[in-house]
């Protein structure tokens, strides 16, 4: 592919994505194509470049984007994604005027991998285990005992269309996906914009995220398991339209842990007319726990998680669903879930209630709580959050 031939389709991606080109500035923004494996730290200045293929980056190396940037990619060339190796780390350095935007050509979600990184602090895996295989389709280890790993800082970023699956992965990728990431690493101002899978994923860590943003993701806005243990996190908004499942996956190998992750701003917002993203898969509540899953939630914003019909049946989402009688009583009943200070509208079950009518769910007064007044997530106005001209925080 020629220079002006990757200029002309990544400018392009930049007027769809919102994303300032820097020409307005009277900066000629660089271009180049990024591929393979990356040995040596680089930084990658303001420009358009394109991502060709799985692109990982090597232990001890540093990768930097500059402000502004578009990496774009093209389905049509095979599996695309950015992986981050335990031991590298990646550095975007975006502003909330000029993000740095990673997107495909074809705008069509599931087209790509997005972004993965690894490290290697505690997870807690299927039958307490302190490692696993990943599913992403790289088939690599991960956890650890480096609770302050550092895999980088991701400021302003934005990935849009991702949720492929790579090689023989089991499961779609979504557009962020951190496999036991520590503390050490800062993840804030990040956009998830119509995947096909999750917008964020943790596989267990201590990783913290704040001013995060899922939109138009079609199976769940936020998902963990393997125990992740994130306790500074904050200002989380997912919109979900068109197609989209529960608000939030929560769940722990059913591994009962004595910790559990701490939001504070969560806004989980549902549109009228939003499917679930495979027919008969009733996933359509704000927070599911399952498998031992926990987690505090404080100030927080639900809406929209009514009714759904399907074949002539109608379901009924609610604010909390709680999947099995274990996480019931060794997490409900033990108070390592609570939902402080909710408000909650345009939803049927207002309270929490159980997958079956086998499970009745009576949480202890003080840890589920409404609040009329909650305001939910507060996010920064700005091109990070605008696509098309449309701002993603209707």
């Amino acid at each position: 592919m020629s220079n002006k031939l990757v200029l002309g389709l990544a400018i392009i991606g930049s007027i769809f994505t919102g994303c300032s080109t820097g020409d307005d500035e009277g900066i000629t923004p660089a271009t180049g194509v990024i591929s393979g494996t990356i040995t040596e730290s680089k930084t990658y200045a303001f420009g358009n470049y394109t991502l060709q293929g799985i692109v990982k980056i090597n232990p001890g190396v540093t990768v930097t984007f500059d402000a502004g940037s578009t990496i774009t990619c093209d389905k049509t060339t095979g599996d695309n994604a950015l992986v981050v190796l335990n031991g590298g780390k990646l550095n975007i350095n975006g502003t909330a005027s000029q993000p740095v935007v990673f997107t495909e050509v074809s705008q069509v979600p599931g087209s790509w991998g997005g972004i993965i990184m690894y490290g290697d602090a505690p997870i807690n895996a299927i039958g307490g285990a302190a490692t696993a295989t990943s599913e992403d389709g790289n088939n690599l280890p991960y956890g650890g005992a480096n609770a302050t790993h550092n895999g980088g800082s991701l400021n302003y970023v934005r990935v849009e269309y991702a949720g492929a699956k790579l090689a023989d992965g089991t499961k779609e990728n979504n557009a962020f996906t951190f496999y036991s990431v520590g503390s050490g690493t800062n993840l804030n101002h990040l956009v998830a914009y119509k995947g096909a899978d999750d917008g964020f994923e943790f596989f267990g860590g201590t990783v913290s995220a704040t001013n995060i943003v899922s939109y138009g993701c079609y199976d769940d806005s936020f998902d963990w398991q393997d125990g992740w243990q994130g306790q500074n996190n904050s200002n989380w908004y997912a919109y979900q339209t068109v197609k989209g499942n529960f608000g939030m996956e929560i769940e722990a190998n059913n591994n009962n842990n004595a910790f559990y992750p701490k939001v504070a701003n969560v806004t989980l917002k549902r549109a009228a007319g939003t499917t679930p993203e495979v027919a008969g898969t009733i996933e359509i509540d704000a927070f599911q726990f399952k498998k031992q899953g926990n987690g505090e939630f404080s100030n927080v914003i639900i809406d929209g998680y009514g009714n759904y019909t399907e074949s002539s049946t109608t379901y009924e989402g609610a604010a909390v669903k709680i999947q099995d009688a274990a996480t019931n009583t060794d997490q409900v009943n033990g108070s390592k879930v609570k939902l402080l200070g909710a408000k909650i509208t345009n939803t049927t079950h207002t309270e929490a209630i159980g997958a079956t009518g086998a499970i009745t769910v009576n949480f202890p007064s003080a840890n589920y709580t409404v609040n009329a007044s909650a305001t939910g997530a507060s996010i920064e106005s700005g091109n990070w959050v605008t696509v098309g001209g449309t701002n993603l925080i209707p």
